[in-house]
């Protein structure tokens, strides 16, 4: 039998179980007594928050990272992001992975008023002296290295803070550092 979770995964944090390297780091595994086998379903960086899937099941990891499954991120971006810059999210930006030049698929982008209540405070990044930010949400269906923060970037906006919303159609909808055991078989079949 598998098992299946989603997490609220705070700023902080690395999406792995295990870390050996000098740095001190905090890992998944101190947030929740997972059962022995559990990992993430693809990966969010230390300063990334938001959903990430963790499961037991191998087949099921591969399945929920595959080019056919949405994943949304709202992004707090420095500057009020413009509908140009948005249009131009859509159609696909070029950024460096792997120190080559690569152009990101279309993405679905649209500016974002109000975030849902899940998201909390976050991480303070800055006070208001420094200039306004706003929001924006990015809908790939791939995920290159720090792709979302890149893509903000190559159109004028860096992120300041990135939270992953949703995965194909399990969203975000539990407190900061909670797990909820779910059926994923369910949504990804």
């Amino acid at each position: 039998m598998h098992y299946h979770f989603k997490l609220h995964k705070p700023h902080g944090y690395i999406s792995q179980f295990i870390y050996e390297q000098k740095r001190k780091k905090k890992r998944l595994g101190e947030l929740y007594d997972f059962p022995e086998g559990t990992m993430a379903i693809g990966r969010l960086d230390e300063d990334s928050e938001g959903l990430l899937l963790l499961t037991t099941d191998g087949k099921m990891s591969e399945k929920v990272r595959s080019k056919t499954v949405e994943k949304e991120y709202y992004a707090q971006v420095d500057g009020i992001i413009t509908h140009d810059a948005v249009a131009v999210l859509k159609q696909g930006v070029e950024i460096g992975v792997n120190g080559e030049k690569y152009t990101t698929l279309p993405c679905n982008a649209k500016l974002i008023d109000n975030l849902p209540i899940v998201f909390g405070k976050g991480k303070r990044i800055r006070d208001e002296r420094h200039g306004p930010t706003s929001w924006v949400s990015i809908t790939v269906t791939e995920g290159k290295f720090r792709q979302v923060r890149k893509m903000t970037a190559a159109v004028g906006f860096p992120t300041l803070r990135l939270v992953r919303y949703r995965i194909g159609s399990v969203i975000l909808d539990v407190a900061v550092e909670q797990v909820e055991q779910i059926y994923l078989e369910a949504v990804f079949g």
